[in-house]
């Protein structure tokens, strides 16, 4: 069954709209979909539903729900990934596969040992990477397409603008997660056992690790060193194995 998103304010009591182009166009042109053909929808915020192609144009498609329930594939624990930004490539790989493992959102960090550049155009991929984002969603049939926001320095993620005590970025979480390669006596597993959290940050270094000064300040700043295991994993691993454990660990 094919999935579509749409606003929630094209939804009414009985019929969906949708208008976006690219979806138009994937019903008309790559699914052949037409007039009496049954789709899944979500609103992206609470609910999904089944509907019922009523109309079918180059304008717009108007739907018939036929059932309407909250998210069955959402999971109840929301995770943040903070990814220091790899190489070219590797983005998107971890982008699609933590959001079918189900990352709530990804933040990339220009981190101390981050090789790529920000030349002024990436805006660009984050464009891009939003767009893998929503097609991995529609392969694993979510019902939110999890965002890829706009990057940030570790030192931004780290700010305490008010004085709180907490870093600006890192205050809304229960839990912050730090796989470093350095921990000997602390595993994710050992951390997670004794949570009860329902928002988690995990932040993953880049393809050189993180800088000795870049965890000793995320530590200082509440973030929790684990270790992920006896092996070293590789920056576009990391992410997905904390992610894996702690949905394991974490999901009814």
């Amino acid at each position: 069954m094919s999935r579509f998103f749409t606003d929630p304010g094209n939804i009414g009591t009985n019929t969906i709209t949708i208008d976006n182009t690219d979806d138009l166009h994937h019903m008309m042109k790559v699914l052949r979909l037409k007039e009496g053909d049954e789709v899944d929808v979500s609103d992206g915020v609470q609910w999904e539903y089944r509907a019922r192609i009523e109309s079918l144009s180059r304008e717009a498609a108007e739907l018939l729900i036929l059932d309407k329930q909250a998210f069955a594939s959402e999971p109840s624990v929301k995770v943040t990934l903070f990814q220091g930004i790899p190489k070219q490539g590797k983005m998107e790989t971890i982008i699609q596969k933590c959001v079918e493992l189900g990352v709530y959102e990804i933040v990339p960090v220009f981190m101390d040992r981050t090789v790529v550049v920000d030349r002024g155009k990436f805006g660009r991929k984050i464009e891009r990477w939003n767009k893998v984002s929503a097609e991995a969603v529609k392969q694993c049939r979510r019902g939110i397409v999890p965002r890829v926001a706009d990057p940030v320095k570790t030192i931004d993620m780290l700010r305490d603008s008010d004085n709180s005590g907490t870093p600006d970025m890192l205050e809304e979480f229960d839990l912050v997660l730090l796989p470093y390669e350095n921990e000997k006596g602390t595993t994710i597993k050992d951390v997670l056992r004794q949570a009860a959290a329902e928002h988690i940050a995990v932040i993953i270094g880049p393809e050189g690790g993180f800088s000795d000064e870049e965890a000793l300040a995320i530590i200082g700043a509440g973030g929790k060193s684990v270790s992920l295991g006896r092996t070293i994993l590789r920056t576009e691993t990391a992410g997905m194995a904390a992610l894996a454990m702690i949905m394991y660990e974490l999901e009814l």
